[in-house]
């Protein structure tokens, strides 16, 4: 296993294994959803776009996964969400297309261990071994995302889990956005800031407050939760970036346009660069509530992760932009 393999963050369908019965539910084709919504393009912030400087030369992080070298590199004017797609935003969605999740059709998604009850964790059946606290739990998805005994009535404000990179693509049509690169996300992400390891600056506190949403404690046994969340936390929590963008840190990871590529800085443009060869798995950035730095130093503006377009977690999301 390589570093950009092993992932605490990260739990992909290609990894489960069949059930004693010698069969795993596969998802069937879904409707496209494409109906439009323009009041989430009137609440996009605009970006001037122009040239910056992404990537790091920093050997504090997984240099397999691709994080560099820093190479200056320039993106169109965009907009962007300054909010990753809420649970309340997913299910307007949902609502006026009838549109059904990957998870919903494959019959199960990945939920963290210590978040499933004890209901729920005495009938899973199957987990993947590099990340055995990752539960294939039946019966999860975004709007029960611990399994049939939860829901999201008091998180309407967070961000939606349980999406794969193809769900989020049908919210994208449906709502007339699309993805971020990743360049496009970074560029947004660092908020003006220039070589900085965080949105906020270098240090992971400011004046000792915590300034994202990630692991507090030993991972994956106990979570003191010291920033305030055990899970995925409000949409709006903590102070915004240099551009009004929250939680381009922790929280949740972002789906982002590209194919995921170690030699991503190799290989593309320095003008609004886009990986588009076929690799298998999609482009994650930002890290998770379950990022901590002991195993999954990810939360950081360089870093990167990749899933199967198929997969779905717990601790996944989207944020939308448009041109």
């Amino acid at each position: 296993m390589t570093e950009q393999q092993i992932c605490c963050c990260a739990a992909s369908r290609e990894d489960i294994q069949p059930n004693a019965d010698g069969k795993i539910v596969q998802a069937a084709a879904s409707e496209e959803a494409t109906a439009g919504n323009g009041e989430i393009l009137e609440r996009l912030i605009a970006l001037p776009g122009g040239e910056f400087e992404m990537g790091t030369n920093s050997a504090d992080g997984f240099p397999a996964d691709g994080e560099g070298p820093v190479r200056k590199v320039t993106v169109s004017p965009f907009r962007i969400s300054p909010y990753a797609v809420t649970n309340e935003q997913f299910r307007t969605f949902v609502q006026a297309t009838g549109y059904v999740t990957e998870a919903e059709r494959f019959g199960w998604s990945f939920v963290f261990h210590l978040l499933a009850s004890e209901e729920t964790q005495e009938k899973v059946k199957n987990v993947p071994q590099q990340v055995p606290w990752w539960l294939v739990v039946e019966g999860a998805y975004w709007a029960k995302p611990e399994g049939p005994d939860s829901n999201i009535e008091n998180r309407l404000d967070h961000p939606v889990v349980h999406v794969s990179w193809r769900d989020a693509e049908a919210y994208c049509r449906w709502s007339g956005t699309r993805l971020p690169t990743e360049a496009e996300w970074e560029y947004a992400a660092r908020g003006g800031l220039s070589r900085k390891t965080y949105p906020w600056g270098d240090l992971l506190k400011q004046d000792g407050k915590h300034m994202c949403n990630i692991w507090q404690g030993k991972f994956p046994v106990k979570n003191n939760a010291s920033d305030g969340y055990v899970g995925t936390a409000p949409v709006n929590a903590y102070k915004a970036n240099g551009y009004g963008l929250y939680n381009m840190s922790g929280n949740v990871w972002e789906w982002c346009a590209d194919w995921f590529s170690p030699g991503y800085h190799k290989q593309t443009d320095s003008v609004n660069p886009r990986f588009a060869q076929p690799t298998g798995k999609r482009s994650m950035r930002g890290g998770s509530y379950l990022c901590h730095r002991s195993y999954c130093n990810r939360y950081r503006l360089a870093a990167r992760s990749s899933n199967t377009p198929d997969s779905s977690t717990g601790n996944c999301g989207f944020r939308v932009v448009a041109d």
